[in-house]
């Protein structure tokens, strides 16, 4: 049976789910962007290395990255309400514990709680918009859950240092408990109730797809981050670390692909990537979000070394663009739902190829002005692409599809995020920043191309694309 929510009810509570919504977005990306700050003083807290403080940021990234498709799936599979309940809960409870961890191993493993949590946030935040607002209003909602998350990530560092000032560095871990607990009652009074499914033997859980596909995302994301740290710890050598890394991600897809071809319940099948709508839309996605890490990780190096730029200023530059970004979702909805998210993505994506390529031909007299000039359109572009590119794909799904679709579509964005700081970072230190962005240019090029070529009619995928 499809899950129905009764509309007068849902109507009724559509500002206040949002509110909720929006607020567990805000939980994740915060989550993401809190704790890099904190890292030097958590080396001298815990007189623990960088190598071994870093793992704070990376447990977070590797458990929300190998998650997301399978709690998107287990949301379709046992009612997203309950699951998000629980993705709230544990973020929170993970939060209280880091805020306490008297051992640096012991706030590490709660970091990667709280990755399982946010994990769980962003895989059913965007899936629950089709339940609760009109379709005619779907883009908006998507636009204003981006705005909470650009303003999580914009708020991270500038909060986090203000607090570990004030208060000390548990407080950017203890903040999110009044927040969580607004964020669970807001979930629990609000959010449609999930309906009873008949037990069927076709929505057993796929346990070995699961571990493949998680196994493989692990080593993809280890590969891009510490690969070459590990390599180095082996006696391997650093490149020698990366590309075994790479090939056990191989590997495992090829695994995880056999392994969902002969099952009877698979995670994904095979068969979803066939459908362009979805396919075109998840590879836009990670090129776009290679793209945009190149601002984030290329950014501090060119304004502090090539500008001469205080680490104070230094901060305040790179805060612009997640404000824009903010400030721009909202606003972006309202226009796609009048002119319709084909016209929106490409107009999204022409932005960011214009900024990419203004930062390729920037000349470094022209300053500050000169770098944040390009970095505006790039950022407007990026959140105008973003609520466009999830309103095509995640409309017109059922409703027992769209936690599994909009994990696939959240996974895709962390994979080009880790991509692009290894890949977009290595080429900036052997390059330089014209090279770097010339290149980021021609990969939203292309994912122009795959937008104009994507079929201009949105359907729903076939019940045996996405089981």
């Amino acid at each position: 049976m499809t899950p129905t929510t009764a509309e007068p009810a849902t109507r009724a509570s559509t500002p206040w789910a949002l509110t909720g919504l929006s607020l567990t977005m805000l939980l994740s990306s915060l989550g993401v962007s809190i704790a890099n700050v904190a890292l030097p003083t958590l080396a001298d807290s815990f007189e623990a290395t960088f190598q071994q403080v870093q793992w704070i940021v990376l447990a977070f990234l590797l458990a929300s990255t190998t998650l997301i498709v399978t709690v998107g799936r287990l949301g379709d599979l046992t009612g997203r309400r309950r699951l998000l309940l629980l993705g709230i809960s544990v973020f929170t409870a993970a939060s209280l514990v880091a805020g306490l961890a008297p051992a640096l191993w012991l706030l590490i493993t709660a970091r990667a709680a709280q990755g399982l949590g946010a994990a769980v946030m962003m895989a059913l935040t965007m899936a629950f918009v089709g339940d609760i607002v009109p379709k005619a209003r779907t883009a908006s909602a998507m636009g204003l859950l981006g705005t909470t998350s650009a303003i999580g990530t914009a708020l991270g560092p500038s909060l986090g240092g203000v607090l570990i000032g004030a208060f000390g560095w548990r407080t950017i871990f203890l903040i999110n408990l009044p927040l969580g607990l607004l964020t669970f009652t807001l979930t629990i009074k609000h959010l449609p109730a999930d309906h009873s499914r008949p037990a069927m033997p076709a929505r057993r859980f796929d346990n070995a797809g699961t571990a493949a596909l998680a196994g493989t995302l692990a080593a993809y994301a280890l590969a891009m981050t510490v690969g070459g740290d590990i390599g180095g710890a082996l006696g391997f050598g650093r490149s020698a670390g990366v590309v075994g890394l790479l090939v056990v991600a191989v590997a495992g897809l090829a695994t995880f692909v056999r392994i969902e071809t002969r099952a009877a319940s698979p995670l994904v099948r095979p068969a979803a990537f066939h459908d362009r709508t979805l396919s075109t839309s998840l590879a836009m996605s990670a090129l776009v979000s290679t793209v945009m890490m190149a601002t984030l990780v290329v950014g501090p190096f060119y304004l502090a070394r090539t500008l001469g730029l205080r680490a104070a200023v230094v901060g305040l530059v790179l805060s612009v663009g997640p404000l824009v970004a903010a400030l721009t979702g909202v606003p972006a909805g309202r226009v796609a739902d009048r002119f319709g998210v084909r016209r929106m993505t490409v107009a999204g994506l022409v932005a960011i190829a214009v900024g990419a390529g203004a930062l390729a031909a920037m000349p470094a007299r022209l300053g500050i002005v000169g770098y944040l000039v390009p970095i505006v359109v790039m950022t407007s572009g990026y959140a105008t692409f973003q609520t466009a590119n999830n309103t095509a794909v995640l409309t017109d799904l059922p409703p027992d599809q769209r936690g599994v679709v909009s994990g696939l579509l959240n996974l895709s964005r962390n994979l080009g995020l880790i991509t692009g700081t290894a890949v977009m970072g290595a080429l900036f230190a052997a390059t330089n920043l014209h090279l770097t962005f010339a290149v980021a240019a021609a990969l939203i090029v292309a994912a122009l191309t795959l937008a104009i070529a994507r079929p201009r009619a949105i359907r729903p995928l076939e019940s045996a694309a996405v089981s």
